[in-house]
């Protein structure tokens, strides 16, 4: 009989110790419940896949990165043997499926339908936010960080960024320098709005960041400019990023113009090139800290 009594509070205990680790999400398409640290995580956002990286959890599956046909360069070898399962615009839900996940981490983008397709294979976690906030990234951060019950670890990694931000801010000059960030395309330079992941970092750096009134409300940036309208983008600090082969090569050529030599801020060499996958489409604690490493190598001596 006592043994059986062992049994029984072995069982009630085990049931309460699951129970105080069952948590509940609120996200963009209602309550989600899960319970203990998800083993088998398969990220369908750049912003989840860092999230979970910084956390210690490698995900089974991730998406492609903008303009590639992998991850992200800038993840380096932390994300080696990672499934690709699509792209932002396309899941290969085949591919999902295969990897049997115990959570789904997704974009604050993911339609309906598609939640209503993957929630059958895991609890599926879709940030509440908007993509055009700059302080939207720490939120799901936080949120993906809960999911994998892993709250410390990324709350850490938090104020360790927003600790180094206010460092870099204190390096500037009483008026703050006015810097815009720029993606150079084929067709010429997109001015990036002042309310994405990287324009947020830069201006908790001490940058009076703009967009030059070039980029319409609810936009992530500008249309192409010509090489006539370059004078537009010419502030104190220029920061220019590339996805492909093809910017890059387009970039290289207006370089050689006398328009782009003309600018202020070329004259001043205070053009910066920033790697475009992760300044223009990355977001996360670990892509944070390596935008730091680039505004702190421009604001170095």
């Amino acid at each position: 009989m006592s043994r059986w009594w062992g049994l029984l509070l072995l069982t009630l205990l085990g049931g309460m110790l699951d129970a105080a680790q069952a948590r509940t999400l609120e996200t963009a398409y209602g309550e989600v419940e899960i319970e203990g640290q998800p083993q088998r995580v398969v990220t369908l956002y750049e912003g989840a896949l860092d999230t979970a990286l910084s956390a210690g959890v490698t995900p089974l599956g991730a998406i492609a990165t903008r303009g590639g046909d992998g991850v992200a360069a800038y993840l380096g070898t932390a994300a080696d043997g990672i499934a690709i399962v699509g792209t932002a615009r396309e899941t290969n839900m085949e591919a999902v499926v295969a990897l049997r996940p115990d959570l789904i981490l997704a974009s604050p983008r993911l339609p309906r339908e598609q939640y209503a397709l993957l929630s059958r294979l895991a609890p599926t976690v879709v940030p509440a936010t908007s993509g055009f906030e700059a302080e939207a990234w720490k939120a799901e951060a936080r949120l993906f960080a809960r999911a994998l019950d892993r709250e410390a670890t990324v709350n850490a990694a938090l104020d360790a960024i927003d600790a180094r931000a206010r460092e870099l801010a204190a390096r500037q000059p009483p008026r703050r320098p006015r810097a815009l960030l720029a993606r150079w395309m084929p067709h010429g330079p997109m001015v990036m709005s002042t309310r994405l992941f990287a324009t947020g970092l830069m201006a908790a750096a001490g940058f009076a960041v703009t967009d030059g009134g070039l980029v319409t409300e609810g936009r992530p940036h500008s249309d192409p400019l010509s090489l006539e309208n370059l004078a537009l983008i010419d502030s104190d600090w220029l920061f220019l990023a590339t996805l492909n082969a093809e910017g890059e090569a387009a970039m290289a050529a207006a370089r050689q113009t006398p328009a782009f030599a003309r600018l202020d801020v070329v004259q001043r060499d205070r053009v910066m090139p920033v790697d475009g996958q992760l300044w223009s489409s990355a977001s996360g604690p670990i892509a944070a800290s390596r935008v730091l490493d680039d505004i702190a190598a421009a604001l170095a001596p």
